[in-house]
């Protein structure tokens, strides 16, 4: 079956030469009429070339449009031939220019690929790379759910740790505490115009809380220390701040879990700067406070003050998955303040973070007696 427009122009082709036909005819017949009668007729038409005109007229729709019209496939099969032939020719060109065009401009990229596509070319362009497609599957989609499917970047992240004595509970043995006062302070685009913090007893829970994006921080607290995570004791959240200013934090409470939630209001829809300050119990005997990332992090300094806590040392355990090192500065050992600073300028991937391990002095002092 022929196309549309093939039949269109068929179609045109027969009505130009059946016109030329019958206007050359026409011409003709005047031109005869004008030498046989030319008394009759004005002098203006026996002037005219009408046999000329008449007889180039019908022979264009008689011959000329007939040969088009037969010779147009063998005509299109050429023209089509000179194409592929041109592409063939100026295919590398053409190739380099639309490569180095998506290499070099993001936004024709992005405007011609999909989603799926483009994860398929940055796939098979990390693949070229390290040289093996399996590694560069895993890789890329690594990245890809915990960077690309992130809600939220964080930037210039600040951390203030203060760790001190719990007071209302034993000095030592298994069930004394510190104290950890946490301030986090970054700038960040919000994602939802609430921000949810939680702390759950429930290991199952804390895990799923873990992945999910409209939880800003969890806290896990055994219950073998006797409290439970629900005891504000526990854990609360001391203040929220929005580019300075306070926001009303909403407590709810069930068996095992507390969660605070706080509205940002109308400044979640432009990049904002959040401060906020919690404080929860944490272990002595357990040796060990971790800081998790929750999302995409450009530019961490965490400062941990253990001044006063009765802790000999501290070290420090950054899981940053990158060639950069972070940069850990120590206080003095006679300096009267204790502080350990860790920072990093480059990005930090969600579930990274830092880990404070610490030795008490008292286990120091037991070593040494049991040796006497």
């Amino acid at each position: 079956m022929k196309h549309p427009l093939d039949q269109l122009y068929a179609t045109k082709l027969q009505l130009i030469a059946v016109l030329a036909v019958v206007l050359g005819t026409t011409l003709l017949l005047l031109a005869h009429w004008s030498s046989t009668w030319g008394s009759l007729m004005p002098e203006w038409l026996i002037a005219l070339p009408l046999g000329e005109v008449g007889s180039t007229i019908f022979s264009t729709g008689l011959l000329a449009v007939f040969f088009e019209y037969v010779d147009r496939k063998h005509g299109d099969q050429r023209a089509a031939e000179r194409v592929r032939e041109a592409i063939r020719h100026e295919a590398p060109a053409i190739r380099d220019a639309v490569l180095g065009s998506f290499a070099f401009d993001a936004e024709t990229l992005k405007g011609v690929a999909s989603d799926e596509t483009l994860d398929r070319i940055a796939t098979n362009a990390l693949g070229l790379r390290v040289h093996s497609q399996a590694l560069a599957q895993d890789l890329y989609a690594d990245v890809r759910d915990q960077v690309v499917q992130a809600t939220e970047r964080w930037h210039d992240v600040k951390v203030s740790v203060s760790l001190a004595p719990w007071s209302a509970g034993p000095v030592s043995g298994e069930r004394s505490m510190f104290v950890a006062t946490i301030r986090w302070e970054y700038r960040v685009r919000p994602a939802s115009s609430s921000l949810r913090f939680a702390c759950v007893a429930d290991i199952r829970e804390y895990k799923e809380m873990l992945r999910d994006q409209a939880v800003t921080s969890v806290w896990h607290f055994d219950r073998s220390s006797g409290l439970g995570a629900s005891d504000p004791e526990v854990f609360q959240l001391l203040s929220f701040t929005v580019d300075g200013k306070d926001r009303k934090i909403r407590r709810t409470e069930r068996t095992g879990a507390q969660v605070y939630a706080v509205s940002l209001g109308a400044a979640a829809d432009d990049e904002v700067t959040l401060a906020y300050t919690y404080r929860t119990l944490v272990q002595r005997h357990g040796h060990v406070l971790y800081l998790d990332l929750p999302r995409p992090t450009k530019g961490l300094h965490v400062q941990l003050d253990y001044t006063g806590a009765g802790i000999r040392r501290v070290n420090t355990l950054d899981y940053f998955a990158s060639s950069r090192q972070a940069r850990v500065e120590e206080a003095a050992r006679t300096a009267d303040a204790k502080t350990v600073n860790v920072s990093f300028d480059g990005w930090v991937f969600p579930r990274s973070g830092v880990a404070f391990v610490w030795v008490l002095e008292e286990e120091l002092q037991n070593v040494r007696s049991s040796r006497v």
